[in-house]
């Protein structure tokens, strides 16, 4: 069951800043590379996905134990990083150092997911959907390099930096996303559309500590809502679906900008003036960026984001997520639970406004959202998930 510990602990990239030794015109951060990652390794995956050997579950679980993998091993300099994963021996050490420091948050999660996570460091065999996470995480790296270049055009290391990356990039050409995104200008557009979710705060009218962006927000109700979809046996359709709808789900902010829910209900129609604005932008904007065919899903995830579906005979069907688990849950009725993924994204603002709290801000608007995002959830049981008892942990 997923608890207080492991959930601030992946907060706690939000504060990791990167290319910290590097004059930055704006502030990068871990989190916000994760996020980035994983709508590339979306992107490029959404190309491979007829390829065999392809899993989406591998492909998402892969880039959760990266991720938990890097909040341990923050303070290595990536150059140090991969010396040691060049090693087999060292790196299985440190692999077994980083299990040690995380195994007391994950272990709430079970002993298949502990497994799992130790099995995947312990692979050396290069698959197709690790090649897509390692491709995800240069091309994000790249991109964020692109910036720090502009600022530091004859800094120490730069040319050897730039150097490294272009010699990195030809070993992924053999991935048709890769190819894609290097041919077709839209595809660039879309990673650097997405991309601009790193720079727009949430709260953005309260200093709080740690910032957390858009961007980092989204990958955050992602991991949350898989994990939850583990912890109530999901079938595999349901858990990709949940996880990509909790990456998208606030896509739509790119074009129209974080408006707070009170501002949203502040005017009677308002909000779905907002969520109309929202569906024109993301068609006039967004889905020329991206195949048609991937329409339909990419609508899924950003325009209905809190509706539970079901495909049933071809057709949508919204029903409940006490339903899906009932009746639905296999992979032929293609399920997303959008109740959850509601639950999801306010159980991390919740946690937002707490650790803002925590951390010595004194604002009345944060400790009015923080009770009354806790009374909301006090009794409610969504898809067999006790929000209640999550809630009572930050309590203690």
């Amino acid at each position: 069951m997923l608890r207080r510990p492991l959930l601030l602990k992946i907060f706690d990239a939000a504060n990791m800043q990167r290319w910290n030794d590097k004059i930055r015109p704006v502030e990068l951060r871990e989190l916000d590379k994760q996020a980035h990652k994983m709508v590339i390794a979306y992107l490029i995956g959404k190309f491979e996905e007829n390829e065999e050997g392809f899993d989406w579950i591998e492909v998402i679980e892969g880039g959760l134990f990266e991720f938990l993998q890097r909040l341990v091993v923050t303070d290595l300099k990536p150059q140090i990083f991969y010396r040691i994963k060049e090693d087999p021996t060292r790196y299985s050490q440190l692999n077994k150092w980083v299990y040690e420091q995380l195994e007391p948050l994950i272990s709430p999660l079970g002993d298949d997911f502990c497994k799992r996570f130790t099995e995947y460091f312990a692979g050396t065999r290069e698959t197709l959907n690790r090649r897509i996470l390692s491709a995800a995480h240069f091309y994000a790296t790249k991109w964020e390099f692109d910036i720090i270049e502009r600022a530091n055009p004859n800094g120490y290391e730069i040319p050897k930096i730039k150097k490294d990356l272009q010699k990195k990039q030809e070993k992924y050409y053999d991935l048709k996303g890769m190819q894609q995104i290097a041919l077709y200008p839209k595809f660039r557009d879309f990673i650097d559309l997405c991309g601009e979710l790193r720079f727009q705060l949430r709260w953005s009218h309260i200093n709080r500590v740690p910032k957390t962006s858009v961007l980092g927000h989204m990958l955050i109700v992602a991991i949350f809502s898989y994990l939850f979809s583990c912890e109530i046996d999901a079938c595999r359709k349901r858990r990709v679906n949940n996880y990509f709808s909790g990456l998208f789900h606030d896509f739509p902010e790119v074009l129209t900008r974080d408006i707070i829910s009170p501002v949203k209900r502040s005017i009677a129609g308002l909000e779905e003036l907002v969520k109309e604005y929202e569906r024109e932008q993301m068609a006039n904007e967004v889905y020329g960026l991206i195949p048609e065919a991937w329409h339909g899903e990419m609508r899924m995830f950003t325009e209905d984001e809190f509706s539970n579906i079901v495909t049933v005979e071809g057709r949508q069907v919204r029903t409940s997520s006490d339903e899906i688990t009932q009746k639905y849950n296999r992979d032929e009725f293609n399920p997303r639970d959008g109740e959850l993924l509601k639950a999801t994204d306010e159980l991390a603002a919740f946690i937002e406004a707490f650790l803002a709290l925590n951390n010595g801000l004194a604002s009345q608007d944060l400790q009015d959202a923080k009770n009354r995002l806790k009374d909301r959830y006090k009794q409610k049981v969504i898809a067999g998930i006790k929000f209640g008892e999550l809630y009572a942990d930050f309590d203690v």
